[in-house]
């Protein structure tokens, strides 16, 4: 990937209204709009990513599905991000990805979360694992997570998110904004020497465009919420799930590590399929897109058998 791979992502999306306030967020779809609901397939990015970051499986998932759907969640990549009127909740953030869903038409779906995803994700189940809105009839198709911080006890935090996290977090952000440290950040919880350089510098450059200063202490106030909801509400929203579910982990993930999805499937979804992807860290999909799609496929392929 390159710089103008980064553009060339972005003139191949659009901007939609994804707020009451009129914030747009950047989406983008490819394949056939009329596809049906198990031949969609909606992507749910992570912190600090966008939906670039699946642009490498992007070719993959069109051989397997027939639409293919993510966008930027408000304050990441192209989506706008308001110095205020958005609190970067998650709670807001599954709001925008229902409006965004429901605008484009998606009645039901196959979903694939990631990181911070996977706990809007998690949002989105309990609003529509019973209670599912008329526009979203056909219901959720399959549910994919993969490597994130869903269990956060298990989770090993890296010292650059507990500081941003932290009441000194808004300082600390605008001190340390730099593709430098950024880097440090980001391979830290990569867990191995597999990302390239120009693979973070796209990360970067779709994180700080036109970002306000500090923004990131605000974006990660997620971890915040998951300490609150995790067991009461997030969790057992999984559980209930009435969809088929997948965990999906690279092995080498050193910030949400393999003992996350594997208490997952011991504790909290017995029936779902999991996955171990080795070689593979965080950042998976970008890492080796060909090889995370090995991963994630056979699941789809065993619901059409």
């Amino acid at each position: 990937m390159s710089a103008a791979d980064l553009q060339a992502w972005r003139a191949r999306g659009r901007l939609v209204e994804a707020t009451p306030l009129g914030h747009r967020a950047f989406f983008i779809e490819e394949g056939d709009p009329a596809a049906g609901p198990d031949e969609t397939l909606v992507l749910l990015h992570g912190f600090p990513e966008s939906s670039f970051s699946y642009s490498g499986a992007f070719p993959l998932i069109g051989e397997r599905f027939k639409r293919v759907v993510s966008f930027d969640f408000i304050g990441f990549g192209f989506s706008d991000k308001p110095a205020e009127g958005f609190a970067y909740s998650l709670m807001e953030q599954a709001d925008v990805a229902l409006t965004i869903l429901r605008d484009a038409g998606v009645a039901g779906c196959h979903f694939v979360a990631h990181d911070m995803g996977d706990t809007v994700m998690t949002e989105l189940l309990v609003r529509l694992n019973s209670n599912r809105p008329g526009w979203f009839a056909e219901g959720i198709r399959s549910v994919t997570f993969t490597n994130g911080s869903m269990v956060l006890g298990d989770a090993k935090l890296r010292v650059g998110q507990r500081a941003l996290v932290s009441p000194f977090g808004r300082i600390l952000a605008g001190i340390t904004d730099s593709p430098t440290i950024f880097e440090k950040q980001v391979r830290s919880a990569q867990g191995n020497d597999r990302l390239t350089e120009e693979q973070i510098l796209d990360m970067y450059s779709a994180s700080t465009t036109g970002a306000p200063k500090g923004l990131m202490a605000d974006l990660i106030n997620y971890l915040r919420e998951r300490r609150r909801f995790e067991a009461s509400r997030w969790l057992p929203a999984v559980r209930d799930c009435q969809a088929p579910v997948q965990i999906c982990w690279g092995v080498d993930d050193a910030v949400a590590p393999l003992a996350i999805a594997r208490r997952l499937k011991a504790e909290v979804k017995p029936t779902a399929k999991l996955t171990e992807m080795d070689g593979l860290g965080h950042f998976a999909q970008i890492q080796d897109p060909e090889a995370w799609f090995a991963g994630l496929a056979p699941f789809w392929d065993e619901l059409d058998a």
